[in-house]
């Protein structure tokens, strides 16, 4: 993808300024990309996508644009206590987040807050819990995956597992994060991105910026 003027036209412009200014890690020309194509995989009020790591909701208030212009359903996954990268000590940590009562970092409300600010609760639904269980009970085929949650080996390839399964042919698969060179970011999302095509399900379809997008095209992960 070489750029994300035109997709710009056409997302509702207050909801791209509320999702700018939404905490995050999102850049505008990812989120986006996401924007697009959740929407293109949106094809019918009965498509279905799934986000794995929504954080204070910037990225979802993207995809949320799609799913209510597409009439479409998205689902955003998220414990809420913040991946690895965001516990105290590390890179990024907000102490805004810390909850000093349970110790522990606290996204929730500010993620609903997101949500209700962009009028997006009739498009988007709230799961709070650990991917892996979750998973164990997600039986419902998926449209459109975005996986951008724990960056851990252990956290990345267990996302990939539990969900890339679940994305119908013809479907999408996104993941966030993903750096070929080891000095501008972690490896997982790389590794799951390559396990992705090494498969043979998926095909790579696009990019922007550290997301790439596969396309299903055989059972399989």
């Amino acid at each position: 993808m070489k750029n994300t003027s035109e997709i710009k036209k056409s997302i509702d412009k207050n909801l791209l300024k509320l999702a700018l200014s939404t905490k995050g890690f999102m850049p505008e020309d990812e989120g986006l990309a996401l924007y697009k194509y959740f929407k293109l995989s949106a094809t019918s009020k009965s498509c279905c996508g799934m986000e794995i790591g929504a954080y204070c909701g910037r990225s979802t208030l993207f995809l949320g644009a799609a799913a209510k212009e597409s009439g479409a359903t998205l689902f955003s996954l998220d414990h809420h206590r913040g991946s690895e990268e965001n516990q105290i000590g590390w890179e990024h940590h907000d102490r805004e987040l810390f909850d000093p009562i349970t110790g522990k970092l606290e996204s929730l409300n500010k993620w609903r807050e997101s949500i209700t600010k962009a009028d997006l609760d009739q498009s988007v639904v709230g799961l709070v819990g650990y991917s892996e269980v979750v998973a164990k009970f997600w039986q419902t085929s998926l449209d459109f995956l975005f996986i951008d949650g724990g960056h851990s080996r252990p956290s990345a390839f267990k996302d990939y597992r539990n969900w890339a399964k679940h994305v119908k042919k013809g479907g999408i698969l996104a993941i966030h994060d993903v750096f070929e060179n080891p000095e501008d970011g972690g490896r997982p999302p790389y590794e799951i991105f390559l396990r992705a095509k090494e498969s043979k399900a998926f095909v790579e379809i696009d990019s922007m910026g550290s997301l790439r997008f596969l396309s299903r095209i055989a059972q399989g992960i």
